[in-house]
């Protein structure tokens, strides 16, 4: 199968999983993370009709994205460090990774010398795993109102990553808890965040079931990545 035949086959299963459990399918949006694959196979992506990409790397994106043209838009998906602040603002849409307020605060003001408001979600590490970066769900709130604190950000919601397991009842509590914190969140700061950032080509099932809004797929739709 091609790229684009991957993508219209996950796009099915998200819509069934979707419906099989009561949500509005238009409300779940495919983020297709292109990490090591060339701009080529990305515009081919866009010229098939992909329009939302996720990279993990800044200088990756940095190099891929100038080749690139059509209607798309680039989501930063893996740990962003803070002097790579001025290229995250200047490349992506939406930040999925902020995890610390050091960080928030160097994105914050590169977005006002870039006179531009950026969207971001917070990072919580919601598997326990030290390996995974993000913030732990006990200082997630005080990070939340760190980062509503600062006028050029607009955070929209919360980002995880599930834990690397095959046991379906560990990723699902994991989802669960980022669900909940996102609803905590609201409720302690008076926010009306709406975005969950979870799930990957192994798991995105479950995480629509949980109630993700973006869904991180590389695998499924590009393919095995080739080693470097």
């Amino acid at each position: 199968m091609g790229i684009i035949e991957n993508y219209e086959r996950v796009k099915r299963e998200v819509e069934a999983a979707a419906l099989s459990c009561g949500r509005d399918p238009s409300r779940i949006h495919i983020v297709a993370v292109s990490k090591s694959f060339d701009a080529g196979v990305v515009q081919r992506a866009i010229d098939g009709g992909i329009r939302i990409f996720g990279e993990n790397r800044v200088q990756e994106a940095k190099q891929k994205m100038p080749a690139l043209k059509g209607d798309f838009v680039f989501h930063m998906v893996g740990h962003l460090q803070s002097n790579k602040a001025r290229d995250a603002v200047r490349l992506f849409d939406l930040i999925h990774s902020i995890d610390k307020l050091s960080t928030a605060q160097a994105v914050a003001d590169e977005a006002a010398r870039a006179n531009k408001r950026q969207k971001v979600l917070i990072q919580v590490n919601t598997s326990g795993e030290d390996t995974k970066s993000g913030v732990s769900p006990d200082e997630s709130i005080e990070l939340a109102r760190g980062v509503t604190a600062l006028p050029t950000l607009d955070l929209l919601g919360v980002m995880t990553i599930g834990p690397l397991t095959d046991d379906e009842a560990a990723i699902r509590k994991s989802f669960i808890m980022a669900r909940t914190i996102m609803h905590d969140i609201n409720q302690t700061l008076g926010l009306s965040l709406t975005e969950l950032s979870m799930g990957m080509s192994g798991d995105f099932r479950i995480a629509v079931e949980e109630g993700a809004t973006l869904l991180r797929i590389g695998t499924a739709i590009f393919g095995e990545r080739e080693v470097k």
